[in-house]
């Protein structure tokens, strides 16, 4: 399969044998693989040198072999938002996934994991999109992410979750107070600060306080 368009790719990989099978393909396909290297430092630097119209990375590599080259991706996007960056991987690296689906202005990448290189059509389609300007990520990627839900509590502080604990146990502000040894006052401006947090603003057709139970009990 000829590309219709040729590439230059740098492509870091620390598997020599994944790595060498990547850039036969790649070059199988009409593209140029400019540099093909095994550690995220490498990466850095052999984007920079050889101004590449697209870079392919795994996430894991040397020296930690824990998301290095996805926060290299992430990097390089942040340093030239526009350059197209798809990135492989044998599993979801959540924190740094958001952070690159969200990087330059969310075009020219993409988020695979390996088991989509084995279907090299597909591979070759999602590299041709991605250097296009185009936005490619893997469908369990996708689920994935949907599936991080960041804790609406965390803006919340110590006394004010306490609060909205006894909110739920089904507490009056009075007894709220009591439990606390607070003002009623006290646990009013408790309350209020919560309801804000939440972005639980005033509205005659809910319950504030209800969702706000129904928020901490989610969590």
């Amino acid at each position: 399969m000829r590309a219709d368009r040729a590439l230059r790719v740098v492509l870091a990989e620390d598997s020599v044998l994944l790595r060498d099978g990547l850039t036969a393909l790649l070059e199988r396909c009409g593209h140029q693989v400019v540099a093909a290297v095994g550690d995220a430092g490498s990466l850095t630097a052999a984007a920079g040198a050889h101004d590449p119209d697209i870079v392919v990375t795994d996430v894991r590599m040397p020296p930690g072999f824990q998301d290095e080259g996805l926060r290299a991706a992430v990097a390089l996007r942040t340093a030239r938002p526009a350059l197209p960056v798809l990135v492989l991987s044998q599993y979801v690296q959540r924190s740094y996934a958001a952070d690159l689906l969200d990087s330059g202005d969310g075009t020219g990448v993409g988020y695979l994991l390996k088991d989509r290189v084995g279907q090299v059509e597909e591979f070759t389609e999602a590299l041709a999109a991605v250097a296009a300007g185009g936005t490619v990520v893997d469908p369990e990627v996708v689920r994935q992410l949907l599936r991080r839900r960041r804790d609406p509590l965390e803006r919340l502080s110590p006394r004010e979750r306490e609060v909205l604990a006894l909110i739920a146990e089904g507490r009056s502000n009075s007894a709220i107070a009591r439990e606390l040894v607070v003002s009623e006052a006290a646990v009013g401006k408790h309350i209020g600060a919560i309801l804000t947090k939440l972005d639980l603003p005033p509205a005659a057709e809910t319950h504030r306080r209800v969702l706000a139970v129904l928020a901490f009990l989610r969590a």
